[in-house]
């Protein structure tokens, strides 16, 4: 059936992201039960949220019949403690997705120049395409950023430059002194969106937060989450990090009450639960070995990944990636990504590692 009326001709040929599926929908797919399954697909922190989050979240059940907080205010001051900025500094985002969509609003239009590197994360190219600006996407180099060839891509029509560190979904990560002459060498005309979801997971990240703390470089935003490190995926919470000049322009944009306040009250109490963010932090790099390890016995070809999880090429991705479901292990494949070879798996738990590997070990040596 065709509709009556015209939608927006983007929408004609833009992609349509694809999660990593959940638990019940592959459960009823394949029709066995649910807890029969792990899932080591969307790089979430298989230790759960923070045991202080949950408590939090039970007490503010009773009033759900109100708004939440529409600024946040609470969890803006806690944060702006916690990154070493003032409120102002900050942007929240129903996920940072939202963050990136806020970019497009504010800096995304017909004639524009953004620029990703190839194998990036997928929401970029398609917030681009949403807006109507010109993709630039820059080959990688070992699977990861080539930032000296992204810079010589700028040109005066490039508004947006997007680089994830670590990257999603390789895991790479740019050197310490590639990152800080990328970000010296970027003209003023060009937003450098930095993307920091998995920066909590590094030993020691570069630091960009005095660059917008001191106000030197008003073309750079950093975007963090509370989904990875923090486990609270499925509230939905992200931020922004900038001068406040951008902040206000995005705060524009933001729709009011966009973080519920279970979010926010589980936001809060997350930041200060330094223990569980230790526990993951030993999890995730213990899993990382591995992986490592066994992919190394296995004389199997990896990524070495800077984030919680790990990428590997096992052949025929997208049936690995079947044959891994029908025995309970819900991975990831990638050849949305433009790597059909490959799947990402993310660290699980000991007992979810090994048995993810083993499930892996015995449908690779059927072929």
């Amino acid at each position: 059936m065709s509709l009556p009326f015209h939608l927006n001709p983007t929408l004609a040929d833009l992609p349509v992201y694809q999660p990593g599926r959940p638990i019940e929908e592959v459960a009823r797919e394949l029709g066995m039960p649910a807890s029969s399954f792990i899932k080591v697909a969307s790089n979430e922190n298989p230790l759960g949220p923070s045991p202080k989050a949950l408590a939090a979240m039970e007490k503010v059940l009773k009033n759900l019949n109100l708004y939440p907080d529409g600024n946040a205010f609470y969890v803006k001051q806690k944060l702006a403690d916690k990154v070493g900025v003032e409120p102002t500094n900050l942007v929240l985002g129903n996920g940072s997705n939202e963050i990136i969509e806020f970019i497009g609003h504010a800096l995304m239009r017909p004639g524009v120049d953004v620029i990703v590197s190839q194998y990036c994360f997928a929401i970029y190219p398609i917030i681009t395409k949403l807006f109507g600006a010109n993709l630039v996407t820059v080959p990688a180099k070992n699977h990861g950023h080539d930032l000296n060839a992204m810079l010589r891509a700028i040109t005066p029509q490039t508004r947006v430059i997007f680089v994830a560190n670590p990257n999603n979904p390789t895991g790479t990560m740019s050197s310490r002194e590639d990152i800080v002459h990328f970000i010296n060498t970027v003209p003023p005309h060009v937003l450098m969106v930095m993307d920091e979801a998995y920066v909590e997971f590094l030993a020691d990240p570069v630091d960009l937060v005095p660059l917008i703390r001191s106000g030197v470089k008003p073309n750079l935003i950093l975007m963090r989450t509370f989904s990875k490190i923090f486990g609270l995926a499925g509230l939905r919470v992200g931020y922004g990090i900038a001068v406040p000049e951008l902040i206000t322009a995005l705060e524009k944009i933001r729709q009011p009450f966009n973080i519920n306040s279970l979010a926010q009250a589980a936001a809060l109490a997350a930041l200060e639960d330094d223990e569980h963010l230790q526990k993951t932090r030993a999890n995730n790099f213990n899993g990382l070995h591995y992986f490592e390890n066994e992919f190394r016995r296995l004389k199997l070809e990896y990524v070495p990944s800077a984030a919680n999880f790990i990428l590997v090429k096992v052949g025929n991705g997208a049936r690995v990636f079947n044959e891994l479901q029908k025995v309970g292990v819900i991975a990831r494949p990638t050849g949305g990504y433009q790597l059909p070879e490959w799947i990402r798996i993310s660290v699980g738990t000991p007992a979810e590692n090994q048995r993810c590997l083993q499930s892996l070990e015995q449908i690779l040596q059927k072929n």
